[in-house]
């Protein structure tokens, strides 16, 4: 789903952070969204989250550095890291460039269902975009 210039794919679940998750059965694959990376900027250092690491749902677990923007990523899911995209160590544009599909942040084993998530779909994501886009000028 397109909402404006931004890419939402319709099978992803969504938070109030910028992040997206893919769920297949009991995994789960994270990333920032397209409208995230766009308010970063060109991400040029990525922090490889530990292969391991329990996460806890809203809590940061990784760090992105841009030219205009250092921040933490908070864990869109509960769970334990079972695989981190190593490439985006190297390169880290590729959050910009693929922020679905090579761009990926983590997978993880999920601990539960995660809650307050939001599909592409549901007028109160496009509600929550268009504030945000008001919000960033984008």
């Amino acid at each position: 789903m397109k909402i404006d210039q931004y890419n939402f794919p319709d099978d992803l679940w969504y938070d109030r952070e910028h992040n997206w998750a893919r769920i297949e059965g009991n995994q789960a694959t994270i990333g920032m969204t397209d409208f995230g990376q766009s308010l970063a900027g060109e991400i040029v250092y990525a922090e490889v989250p530990r292969v391991g690491r329990e996460l806890k749902q809203g809590e940061p677990f990784m760090s992105l550095e841009s030219g205009k923007w250092v921040g933490r990523i908070k864990a869109i899911v509960s769970g334990k890291i079972i695989e981190a995209n190593e490439e985006i160590e190297w390169e880290a544009a590729v959050i910009n460039q693929d922020p679905y599909g090579r761009g990926w942040l983590a997978k993880v084993e999920l601990a539960g269902q995660p809650t307050g998530l939001m599909k592409a779909s549901d007028p109160e994501f496009a509600e929550f975009i268009a504030a945000e886009r008001a919000k960033y000028g984008k």
